[in-house]
């Protein structure tokens, strides 16, 4: 896979991303038709409901699975036609991951300050100091414990330092502050920021608004589709490759009846709901 792409390049990118899981019960659609892209430098949080394909969607920006459908690009390499060689080194090199159970992103045999050494070597970024790394999420204290000696909060934020260890270009954390308190979400969210603001491309999903209010960008799904994008500067609704529009939820509030008029001016477009719901 290619090791380097142009600064103007997104990190990761994808175009009708369809995810479908199949069992001896059927088929479960987690994500229907996927179009985004994620700029480096930034903090995005997607959030949405259980169920809304979120984990399903950071699963494979952080290149651990492929999709059923669609295209993904992650760091200039295409993820559905890579071999399985080239996504672990790609992995292991290029992109830091935070899986929504912590405990499966350390390592329970070395102390944490070992594992950010090794982490760190991966990515070759030798000259990093662990326990800055440690420090930065507050774990200064604990670099030589191992795992089973941290709570569950600390084992979250020692697997946030090894994401962010040796500057990967791209991060991607599920859930990364859910069993932290306000205060260490808030260290840990710090810790992030920085990285984006070092040049990386950070993404992670949230339920919590205080999150949220600090992210560059906002993505929500919902039943596996991209509903609505907030930046810093508006809200928008999302059209689907097939012309299909997805409304921010308080607007599609104002359709009970899932149907719109849709008026073309000279000054623009509007919606407006049918005579009947006016």
């Amino acid at each position: 896979m290619p090791e380097a792409e142009s600064v103007t390049d997104p990190a990761a990118s994808c175009e009708d991303l369809v995810k479908v899981f199949r069992s001896a019960t059927g088929e479960t659609h987690a994500l229907r038709g996927i179009g985004l892209e994620v700029h480096p430098g930034a903090l995005t949080v997607v959030a949405g409901p259980s169920g809304s394909g979120k984990s399903s969607l950071l699963t494979m920006l952080g290149a651990r699975d492929r999709p059923s459908a669609g295209t993904l690009t992650v760091l200039g390499g295409d993820i559905g036609a890579a071999s399985t060689r080239d996504l672990r080194q790609l992995r292991r090199r290029r992109i830091g991951f935070v899986p929504q159970r912590s405990a499966l992103g350390v390592f329970p045999h070395l102390r944490a300050v070992d594992q950010l050494r090794q982490v760190a070597g991966w990515r070759g970024a030798r000259t990093d100091d662990p326990a800055d790394a440690l420090a930065a999420v507050g774990l200064g204290h604990r670099a030589d414990h191992l795992p089973l000696a941290l709570s569950g909060g600390e084992q979250q934020r020692l697997a946030v330092a090894l994401a962010l260890a040796g500057s990967p270009a791209l991060i991607v954390a599920d859930e990364p502050t859910a069993e932290l308190d306000h205060a260490n979400a808030d260290v840990v969210v710090d810790a992030l920021l920085a990285a984006a603001a070092a040049g990386a491309a950070v993404v992670i999903s949230s339920h919590d608004e205080r999150i949220m209010h600090r992210a560059d960008r906002l993505l929500r799904l919902r039943h596996g589709v991209l509903s609505s994008e907030t930046t810093r500067r508006d809200t928008t609704g999302v059209i689907d490759a097939t012309g299909r529009l997805q409304l921010p939820p308080a607007v599609l509030d104002l359709f009970p009846s899932r149907r719109v008029v849709v008026e073309i001016g000279a000054d623009g477009v509007r919606l407006r709901a049918p005579e009947e719901e006016s």
